[in-house]
């Protein structure tokens, strides 16, 4: 496969975890009281997390609480006083560095937060969402080759998520590896359907923003090949919106001549949308 054109994409990755997974959050993440919502945590229904009269509030869960509430500053604070309290043997702590990365991660400080994962990683080699968190941290600073190396250890031992498997899949992407990406979009799709939804079991993956055409050109195609007729003619859509041109790639494609005959898909090929410019 080749894909012409200077690529364009930004990924806002939500997958922390120990907790928030990558890009994303696949083993679920919460802070204290913390309610469901389709498209993230709600936020927990405390006035002051730092003076709650709540006896069993720990440190950890003001941290979490000050993490919902995006304040990061004080959320460290916290965790990092709990930290102090876990320092008794045969505690492990890697939770709480892998939660004080997300919080330095969040505020953009991606040195501090790389030290934090690996010091998680460090104390408990087998802890996977460090490990993807990390690959996040070296695809925010474009090291793709960096950051494929570590969501692949994150796959490895925890295979079944689907957030790993799209964070693993753009890292591709971005390396220009687009079979790899498609293997890897096709494996979240088949473990959470709604993987690129905000309503996914494992929560909010990625955002694109200002993604290039041939980002949505490979999405479709993965969508196409799954099954997912109309969500690959959406996807198909937004491409030729961004200035996807190359017809000829898009007609020779088997996993689009499996839906050629669809009438949207027909609709869309006579009439394709014009690029919105910028």
């Amino acid at each position: 496969m080749t894909c012409p054109g200077k690529t364009r994409l930004t990924l806002t990755v939500m997958a922390l975890g120990t907790g928030l997974t990558a890009g994303t959050m696949s083993v679920g993440w919460r802070p204290a009281q913390a309610l469901d919502h389709p498209t993230g945590t709600a936020v927990p229904q405390i006035e002051n997390p730092a003076n709650s009269s709540k006896p069993n509030l720990s440190l950890e869960d003001r941290a979490d609480i000050f993490m919902a509430r995006k304040s990061y500053a004080d959320a460290l604070d916290y965790y990092y006083r709990a930290l102090k309290q876990a320092a008794v043997p045969g505690r492990d702590s890697a939770t709480l560095w892998n939660k004080i990365g997300i919080a330095h991660q969040q505020e953009m400080n991606y040195n501090q937060a790389q030290r934090a994962y690996k010091e998680a990683i460090r104390r408990r080699a087998n802890f996977p969402e460090p490990l993807n968190n990390l690959g996040t941290t070296y695809y925010m600073e474009n090291k793709f080759g960096k950051s494929v190396k570590y969501y692949l250890r994150a796959v490895q031992l925890s295979p079944n998520s689907p957030s790993f498997h799209m964070n693993l899949g753009t890292g591709y992407y971005r390396l220009k590896k687009y079979r790899e990406a498609v293997t890897e979009y096709r494996a979240a799709l088949v473990i959470d359907p709604n993987i690129l939804t905000e309503h996914s079991s494992s929560g909010t993956v990625m955002q694109t923003r200002g993604a290039d055409p041939d980002f949505y050109f490979y999405m479709a195609k993965t969508l196409a090949l799954v099954g997912r007729t109309d969500d690959a003619i959406r996807y198909l859509r937004r491409a030729f919106e961004d200035g996807f041109k190359d017809h000829k790639r898009l007609s020779q494609d088997p996993d689009f001549q499996k839906i050629s005959q669809v009438p949207a898909y027909v609709d869309l090929m006579k009439n394709p949308p014009v690029a919105i410019r910028e």
